[in-house]
């Protein structure tokens, strides 16, 4: 009962990562140098896992050194710089609708990593989200560029894989989130780092607005969300984790409107409606079945939540998680 009781607050706290996510893009824009995705992806990472590492003062050990960077790559490392591509090269939220088929990803990654079979509600519940996405984020804007198309498609797999490994995997003994937060940031900090230096070069000057924005990201919607987010993968069923993704791009698309002054259509406003509500639809559980004394079991899968990485904003791309 207690346990039951309580599954609504974890939902409310986990939900609060990708809803952070979705500030990034008017953060983004607003606060930060212009074109240095990488530099950001790392200041965004590797501050906030050496954090956390100090917090949780906790290594890993034994194989969870090796799990622990795959996580990290999967998770961090392969998805910022895949899911920058993608944004800088896709018309106007193409990447946030190709991010926004996480579920489905992860739903298939389910059966050949967890072994569980996903249910007709799952996968028609994640079509519903991925369209009320489309509708509000994508706006047609000439032809796609299939670099960016794959991009966006690795990314989401990337994505979708480290999670679904992390709900295989779990935690070592005695090893809490925070921990487990901790070291996949600084991996994934630690592998896009000399990437930034190659292709992007020197770290570029900071004012004050930028370093705010820096600080932001790096503790409210990195150290923080990242720690919500795996917390809530190891004690929420992982179809519930996998729908609160569409939350990213509708909070940045909330934020354009409310704080950047675009305009809202009827049509957005649809959007909007049925992916919220294929997110609330996704954390209902099943009702069993109850006939002549035989209780019939609900399936329901245990797909791990794509973070919808960063989807983002009406007219732009998605961007940075």
């Amino acid at each position: 009962m207690a346990a039951n009781s309580n599954r609504p607050a974890l939902i409310a706290l986990t939900a609060l990562a990708p809803i952070s996510w979705g500030s990034t893009y008017a953060v983004t824009t607003e606060f930060l140098p212009a074109d240095r995705p990488l530099f950001t992806a790392v200041m965004r990472a590797l501050p906030a896992g050496l954090l956390l590492l100090a917090l949780a003062r906790v290594l890993p050990r034994g194989i969870w050194w090796g799990k622990a960077a795959v996580l990290g790559a999967l998770n961090i490392g392969a998805f910022f710089p895949l899911l920058f591509l993608s944004a800088y090269r896709l018309p106007g939220g193409m990447a946030a609708v190709v991010g926004s088929i996480g579920p489905l990803f992860v739903a298939g990654l389910s059966v050949l990593l967890l072994g569980d079979r996903p249910t007709l509600r799952t996968l028609l519940t994640g079509i519903a989200a991925a369209l009320g996405v489309s509708l509000v984020v994508l706006r047609a804007a000439g032809a796609l560029d299939l670099v960016g198309v794959l991009a966006a498609l690795a990314s989401t797999a990337s994505m979708s894989t480290g999670t679904v490994l992390t709900k295989r995997w779990r935690r070592p003994d005695g090893v809490g989130p925070l921990a487990l937060t901790a070291w996949q940031l600084t991996a994934g900090g630690l592998l896009i780092a000399p990437v930034a230096l190659l292709v992007e070069g020197a770290p570029p000057a900071l004012d004050s607005r930028a370093v705010g924005g820096y600080l932001y990201l790096a503790l409210a919607n990195t150290a923080v969300a990242y720690w919500l987010w795996f917390r809530g993968i190891g004690r929420l069923t992982a179809t519930q984790v996998t729908f609160l993704g569409p939350l990213s791009p509708l909070t940045a698309t909330v934020i354009g409107w409310a704080a950047l002054g675009q305009a809202l259509t009827p049509v957005q406003l649809a959007g909007m409606a049925l992916a919220f509500g294929a997110t609330v639809f996704g954390q209902l559980k099943p009702r069993k079945a109850v006939g002549a004394g035989v209780t019939v079991r609900g399936s329901f899968s245990s797909t791990e939540g794509n973070a919808q990485k960063d989807s983002m904003d009406v007219t732009v791309p998605a961007l940075r998680r």
